[in-house]
């Protein structure tokens, strides 16, 4: 492949991985203001799950009638719909219990960083699964500096302590592991199967866990009118758009080419809260940070090689 095959294809990876995280880092913004909409209390763990399993399933079928227009089959074969199941359960309804529990005994400014860690976890996985993918010292100083940027974007008087509970940071740590290796694991899925499809069911059947066991411990939905109802399908098309996509880009690249991109999700999601929720906004950390993460993105980057990650 020549060099402007290769430029290419790292451009197409940049705007797509760039365009993901800008979606999930909009969702922190719209969930906090879906949850005033809906009136959902801030520690009404059970109500939280509900709204995440709405909006999980309903992205899920949402792709899948897309794939249905687009004359895509959508049955599988019995293993590879457990495949998918397991991927849901774990990708989408385990990593997010143990996330909003810890985020429930956490700071916002913890949870944020400790939930960067997923993309260490990524690589290093990725480094003892697939010999094509091995830990270097550019992935090492890269991985450093972009978490050092999601730090620095979340730098305040809390980060000086270092206090850590397991159902607190702890809970988070491993949310954020759990999503890194059920996202390796749907690499190797999506290998057998299209991806929005298998990204629709995996989203579907983890939406519907997260409903029955925040129903299950009570949780309740109320609060529909035309404002709140519009941000939830903000949240589903964002949630099916960006899933369906990560989904296409570990499937055709190297985990780490891929992973790296989400230290940008916790740079957008401070920017576009400032921006909708009326906080500030011109600080020079956003900038520092934006600048580190972008560092990080090209070390890890720079020494990709165009070759397909088929493993």
């Amino acid at each position: 492949m020549n060099s402007t095959s290769i430029f290419t294809r790292r451009k197409v990876v940049f705007l797509v991985a760039s365009l993901c995280c800008l979606l999930w880092g909009s969702a922190y913004p719209a969930i906090k203001n879906g949850y005033a909409l809906f009136n959902i209390a801030a520690g009404d763990i059970p109500s939280k799950l509900v709204f995440a399993g709405y909006r999980f399933l309903f992205a899920g079928l949402v792709l899948l009638a897309i794939a249905a227009i687009g004359k895509k089959t959508l049955r599988l074969e019995r293993r590879t719909l457990g495949q998918a199941a397991l991927l849901g359960l774990t990708q989408t309804s385990l990593q997010y219990v143990f996330f909003y529990i810890g985020l429930a005994y956490a700071t916002g400014v913890k949870s944020s960083i400790m939930n960067a860690t997923g993309t260490f976890f990524s690589v290093l996985l990725a480094h003892w699964i697939y010999k094509n993918d091995r830990l270097s010292a550019n992935k090492a100083l890269g991985c450093l500096i972009g978490f050092a940027g999601v730090m620095v974007v979340n730098f305040s008087a809390g980060l000086l302590s270092f206090d850590v509970a397991l159902r607190g940071e702890g809970f988070i740590v491993i949310a954020a592991f759990v999503l890194s290796a059920a996202s390796i694991y749907g690499k190797k899925v999506s290998q057998q199967v299209d991806s929005v499809v298998l990204t629709g069911y995996q989203l579907a059947i983890g939406g519907l866990a997260l409903l029955l066991l925040g129903f299950a411990a009570g949780g309740t939905l109320s609060g529909f009118t035309v404002k709140s109802a519009a941000l939830l399908a903000y949240l589903v098309v964002l949630s099916s758009a960006a899933f369906a996509l990560w989904t296409i880009l570990l499937k055709y690249n190297r985990v780490s080419m891929v992973t790296v991109f989400n230290f940008m999700v916790p740079v957008f999601g401070t920017m576009l809260s400032a921006l909708f929720l009326d906080e500030r906004i011109l600080e020079w950390k956003n900038g520092v940070a934006l600048l580190l993460v972008c560092l990080g993105i090209w070390l890890v980057t720079r020494e990709e090689k165009p070759a397909l990650a088929v493993a």
